[in-house]
């Protein structure tokens, strides 16, 4: 397995964030029309709430697939240590793992000795090329 490179990674992760935000700012719409009806404190816990459910289930739903879009076009697939697809059990943890470890998860793979996040060291996964097969 080869590990892609930072820059690559870093590139993919950008792309992943424009992709999340279009999602998220979708999400908002029905809060936006709620804003007449709830007050503004409960409807900012509940959009919060939302929005980490709809980026957790953006991100556990295409890991377990094995790419996000961004993912594709950058030729890097999640796996777990061993090569297997992620369970969705193991793409929570990583979820999870990334959003309290942020940012110092960014910082990991300068110190890492295979150039994995930490959140991927600790949840027992890894980003790896997805090369095509030159056949």
């Amino acid at each position: 397995m080869i590990t892609p490179s930072l820059p690559r990674r870093l590139a993919c992760l950008v792309y992943d964030a424009l992709l999340l935000t279009a999602i998220l700012f979708l999400g908002a719409l029905p809060f936006v029309a709620l804003l007449q009806f709830l007050p503004h404190e409960l409807l900012r816990l509940l959009a919060q709430i939302f929005w980490l459910v709809l980026g957790g289930y953006y991100c556990t739903h295409f890991w377990r697939r094995g790419q996000t879009a961004a993912m594709k076009t950058w030729r890097i697939r999640v796996v777990t240590a061993s090569g297997q697809p992620l369970d969705l059990a193991r793409a929570l943890k990583r979820y999870v793992l990334a959003l309290l470890l942020f940012p110092v998860t960014w910082f990991w793979p300068l110190f890492d000795r295979d150039r994995q996040f930490l959140h991927d060291r600790l949840a027992g996964t890894a980003l790896v090329s997805d090369v095509p097969s030159t056949r």
